[in-house]
């Protein structure tokens, strides 16, 4: 009698992530695409705040693996219980023996004010939240920004959460810490939380954004920066991308197999919305040539074509741009599509010569020795490196 041919086991796992977020919404995303690609997993999946107690069934549970975004030592504890192997989606400071698949913070500082500076802000804030390490991670490095570029920072700690005991307080405070800076002034707020209600102080301290205070937050959660008065620009966090190695991460432990204790994934950049969508510049005529050179760069944009579009000499832009960038026009038209090449190589499956094309450059082989000169890698190179996990024992 021919036996029976035994089935693959399916694997029961359990995802304790919130759903309230959008960063967390789209590492599930990420979690979904590898499942696609790798499964079927059976999964379990609920509505979930970022505070939420562990399913009461998880105690004495016997399925495969979990994935989670951990806020407490108990639920940490309650886990680990489990027995079986679990994948850490947020950095903490708390007990456990998960690997750790996260986002790259110390880069989030440093792009942010490397932002600011870029559009000639010399006045620098700090809207700073110090309860975990990669808050601190996010304020160190954007101060330490500014003082390489010579530039010090004037710092406003907001309480030990994001969620203030006194709300209108809070405010009264942070309206006199706004209205007390120097102008124009860039500020990085520690998250986008903090960003929202930075805005509503500044307008409630009738300061303008962008043109008194230009805004930057951390996370890019669309509710809050859509919802924020003027819409907050905000550091994109490539969420997908961790969820996606979380999910490959725990495939491996669910097999027996090793994994690096820590991966950090990079940070997308800066998404430009109205709250700093300006160039800090007393000169008129120079600010609208920055601004044309940033809105056409990518379109093939060269000197001649930008004086015939602003009425400004020659002599006084290259004067006027050195002075505040430390750049040429030409070099700032360079920079500008090197950047947007960057992000098409990180975010996009493009062909070089496409990236080539869409970032401005008549010819792909300037594109490649630029790229190199800037970079320090080939455009094929970097793309390479950037989807490899960044990783550290």
């Amino acid at each position: 009698m021919a036996r029976a041919k035994k089935t693959k086991s399916l694997p029961h796992v359990a995802l304790l992530i919130e759903t309230s977020r959008s960063f967390a919404r789209d590492m599930l995303r990420g979690i979904h695409q590898y499942i696609a690609e790798h499964g079927p997993w059976s999964v379990f999946m609920e509505l979930r705040s970022l505070e939420s107690r562990p399913p009461s069934w998880l105690a004495g549970w016997r399925g495969d693996g979990i994935i989670t975004r951990t806020v407490s030592q108990s639920v940490a504890n309650a886990i680990e219980a489990t027995g079986v192997p679990a994948v850490e989606l947020r950095a903490t400071r708390l007990r456990h023996r998960f690997p750790f698949v996260g986002v790259g913070n110390r880069a989030i500082g440093r792009l942010i004010a490397e932002h600011l500076l870029e559009r000639g802000f010399r006045q620098f804030g700090l809207y700073a939240l110090n309860t975990e390490s990669y808050f601190v991670e996010r304020n160190e490095n954007f101060i330490a920004t500014l003082r390489a570029a010579g530039f010090p920072c004037q710092v406003f700690q907001a309480g030990s959460r994001e969620q203030p005991a006194q709300w209108e307080r809070q405010q009264d405070a942070l309206v006199r810490w706004v209205a007390g800076l120097d102008k124009p002034v860039g500020i990085m707020a520690c998250t986008d939380q903090l960003g929202f209600w930075l805005l509503d102080a500044c307008q409630r301290a009738s300061v303008s954004v962008p043109e008194q205070a230009a805004v930057v937050g951390v996370e890019n959660d669309e509710s809050l920066c859509s919802m924020a008065t003027p819409p907050l620009s905000s550091m994109a966090f490539d969420a997908v991308r961790n969820g996606y190695t979380a999910a490959q991460a725990l495939h491996r432990l669910m097999r027996g197999q090793r994994v690096p204790r820590t991966q950090l994934i990079p940070p997308l950049g800066v998404r430009v919305r109205a709250s700093s969508d300006i160039v800090a510049m007393d000169d008129a005529e120079l600010a609208a040539a920055l601004r044309w050179i940033r809105e056409h760069a990518c379109q093939g944009l060269g000197v001649p074509e930008l004086l015939r579009a602003v009425p400004v000499s020659r002599s006084r832009l290259e004067r006027g741009l050195r002075a505040a960038l430390g750049r040429s026009p030409h070099d700032e038209v360079l920079r500008i599509r090197l950047d947007h090449a960057r992000r098409l190589l990180i975010e996009t499956e493009l062909s070089l010569v496409e990236i080539s094309r869409r970032s401005g450059f008549s010819r792909a082989s300037y594109f490649n020795e630029a790229f190199k000169r800037q970079f320090q890698t080939p455009p094929g190179g970097y793309r390479a490196a950037a989807r490899r996990d960044k990783i550290s024992e």
